[in-house]
């Protein structure tokens, strides 16, 4: 799965996580004040916020773009020289440009959070008449708005174009792979759709989750801060009182209650969700035999093949009911916990409408981070079943020891779904 498309897998990944801590260390240490050197300093400690587009092309981000790309470049280097491999442009640079454009989306989302504070206090002066406005300002802080979300889009686009390219390498990568070594796994149960659907379903996951992975490790380092500069805005929690970095503890709070609930509502899914696959699997090759052979798929057998899957369908059916309930009833709620959380500082005054509007863009954020495996459960509940039917791939290239489930299904042993 992963020796087909990155060197060494296991050392490439650990040397990559090794090279992010220490470029991000490098950076903090000294590196984002290096770039005066290049007539592109940081911004000044007291500076306001660039509000509008124009900040993804302030010096502070260009030297970041410098700095990156020389990273990556030594990464690759490194790699290029150490163990050669026929997919490393896809998979280091291509990750990487993957990786770039992560950031980039956090800190689009940082700029729209740093354009509502001004919007909203503007806005709520001209309704309270206390400080009236011109026409084209409201229209003016819009088109700011728009210019943010113009650049966001066109970004998102050629991403998706990307993504879709690099989805489908690794999935080239794989194939090759797996049909270098049919003669081997032609026996395995499924064989033909592992290597045809299941490599693009794995690719297609993995990336998905890494990025959103990545993602929220970004949208945390960004956010973090703003959400403790915010927090001296807000001091009390309700019932609570008095708490320091009081927006901090909140998310921190409500983020590892979701995930608890989440994963203790969910943790039967992964293995019904793998026995769905293999239930599925063992009707669909009897109704292949039959096509060929007059004494295969025979009405009995297949009903009691179908009975399986039908057992186990609705035995996930059921388990999903109160999986949902809890996913739900967290997500309506969660729309609503910044607000119950700035309650009292609202009914108070302490706090205007642009601020609110800004502590809730950001709690939401953090939030998100925070719930990462409340958003992916279901994700990453159906990439364990590919993964386990991938792993038999493996195993037996590697003349490892089956899966129980494989070797029955090879000694055509009948499924029984009772184990779940």
């Amino acid at each position: 799965m992963f020796v087909s498309f990155f060197p060494r897998p296991k050392m490439f990944f650990i040397s990559s996580a090794v090279w992010a801590v220490v470029a991000m260390l490098i950076w903090y240490l000294g590196g984002a004040k290096a770039g005066a050197w290049f007539g592109l300093p940081p911004a000044a400690p007291d500076a306001p916020p660039i509000i509008g587009a124009e900040v993804f092309w302030s010096p502070p981000f260009l030297w970041f773009y410098i700095y990156y790309a020389a990273a990556v470049g030594i990464f690759y280097a490194f790699w290029r020289l150490y163990s050669p491999h026929q997919w490393q442009n896809w998979s280091i640079l291509g990750s990487a440009l993957i990786f770039f454009v992560t950031y980039y989306q956090v800190q689009v989302s940082v700029a729209i959070n740093n354009w509502y504070g001004p919007f909203w206090d503007m806005v709520q002066g001209a309704m309270a008449k206390t400080a009236p406005i011109t026409l084209d300002q409201f229209y003016t802080g819009f088109f700011t708005f728009a210019g943010i979300a113009f650049m966001a889009v066109a970004v998102s686009v050629l991403t998706a174009f990307f993504v879709s390219h690099y989805i489908f390498r690794w999935r080239m990568a794989m194939n090759e792979y797996y049909v270098a070594h049919w003669p081997r796994l032609r026996h395995i149960e499924g064989a033909s759709q592992r290597v045809q659907e299941d490599t693009m379903r794995f690719s297609t996951i993995v990336e998905g989750l890494g990025v959103n992975f990545i993602d929220s490790i970004m949208t945390l380092i960004a956010f973090l801060p703003v959400l403790m500069r915010l927090s001296t805005n807000i001091t009390e929690l309700p019932l609570v009182g008095h708490v320091p970095n009081a927006l901090v503890v909140a998310a921190i709070f409500w983020s590892i209650f979701g995930t608890a609930s989440i994963a203790l509502a969910g943790m039967k899914l992964p293995g019904l969700q793998f026995r769905n696959q293999r239930v599925e699997a063992a009707y669909r090759k009897e109704l292949v035999f039959g096509e060929d052979h007059e004494e295969r798929a025979q009405p009995i057998t297949l009903r009691e093949l179908f009975e399986n899957v039908r057992k186990n369908y609705f035995r996930m059916y059921f388990h999903y009911v109160y999986f949902n309930i809890v996913r739900y009833i967290y997500g309506q709620a969660n729309g609503i916990f910044s607000f119950l959380i700035m309650g009292p500082s609202i009914v108070a005054g302490k706090i205007t409408l642009g601020l609110m509007n800004q502590i809730a863009y950001a709690f939401s954020q953090v939030t998100a981070s925070f719930q990462y495996l409340v958003n992916s459960w279901s994700t990453i509940v159906e990439l364990l079943s590919v993964y386990k039917r991938l792993r038999a791939f493996e195993a037996t290239i590697h003349g490892e020891e089956l899966p129980d489930i494989d070797e029955r299904f090879i000694k055509g042993e009948e499924l029984a779904t009772d184990h779940y």
